[in-house]
């Protein structure tokens, strides 16, 4: 069941700035840097039986978005890690889902920020799967975004900034107006990139072929399917693929910390089925982030 509680109006606690605070009372003012111009960054993450999946990872990639974004987190990787293991014993959580944020704040307002130090805020609460796991197990549904990734000279597209999901928000409000799912996005060349928040991946004959990450996130959960794949000797190729190739793969599949492994079974024109490799890299996926597998 879906929770339809708004996100300002819960019980628990959330980390603000070193410290936990009660839920409702993390706040912000409206003239927050970060809500007018986009200076903020965010993970996206998820604990399973009481362990943040690749914690660490996250953390260190808030401070890169950061930095790519011109300003330095007065916390360190390990306080940052620490501070989200605190989140989660405090509300109690054992499968959860994280959202560290980190934003320039409301001492300066103009373009510039130089004079907003980073504020950092972590929350936790409990999330079950991102997509209806009925329409998930069929294959989801695709629409073909109108707008597209941009190219890396145009914006920091390696950052996990919040401004570079604007785009993002508009196809899947379209998509769903159309009664689908999610969308697929191309990049500023017309080659296929990437789902609203989400990796992609495509298989042929049994070879894995995913967009090569010249203009979004090389995603922590995409580096570990990959990962896994190539455990079960199967090949993974990453390079550019063109919308034209599409209606050779006989798989897709989304792969995200929110989407784990979801498989697609439409994208535009192009349909797909839901396959043995896919199933199976699924599996394993949920059994590596469970602790069933080793080298977790």
């Amino acid at each position: 069941m879906t929770d339809k509680r708004t996100f300002d109006d819960r019980d628990g606690w959330i980390w603000l700035d070193g410290k936990l605070v009660p839920w409702r009372e993390a706040e912000v003012h409206v003239l927050t840097h970060a809500l007018h111009y986009a200076s903020s960054v965010f993970e996206g993450q998820r604990a399973y039986g009481g362990k943040i999946f690749r914690l660490t990872d996250h953390s260190k990639r808030l401070h890169k978005s950061a930095n790519i974004l011109g300003f330095e987190l007065p916390w360190s990787v390990a306080e940052i890690d620490a501070a989200c293991e605190q989140v989660l014993e405090a509300n109690g959580l054992v499968d959860a889902y994280m959202r560290p944020v980190a934003w320039r704040g409301s001492e300066q307002m103009g373009v510039t920020a130089s004079a907003a130090p980073p504020h950092l805020a972590i929350a936790a609460w409990e999330w079950g799967k991102y997509f209806d796991p009925a329409l998930a197990a069929k294959g989801l549904k695709l629409d073909i975004a109108h707008y597209r990734r941009p190219a890396p000279y145009t914006a920091p597209v390696h950052s996990k900034a919040a401004g570079l999901y604007m785009i993002c928000t508009l196809a899947r409000q379209q998509a769903e107006l159309k009664g689908l799912d999610d969308a697929l996005m191309f990049d500023w060349r017309g080659q296929v990139a990437e789902a609203t928040g989400a990796n992609a991946f495509f298989v042929r004959d049994g070879v894995i072929h995913t967009p090569t990450p010249d203009c979004f996130l090389d995603g922590i959960t995409r580096r570990t399917v990959i990962e896994l794949a190539q455990k079960r000797g199967v090949e993974v190729v990453e390079r550019a693929i063109w919308p034209e190739e599409l209606e050779s793969f006989e798989q897709m599949f989304l792969t995200g910390s929110a989407a784990e492994v979801t498989f697609v079974g439409a994208a535009g024109p192009w349909n797909f089925e839901v396959g043995a490799l896919s199933r199976q890299l699924a599996e394993d996926y949920d059994d590596l982030v469970n602790g069933r597998l080793p080298n977790r």
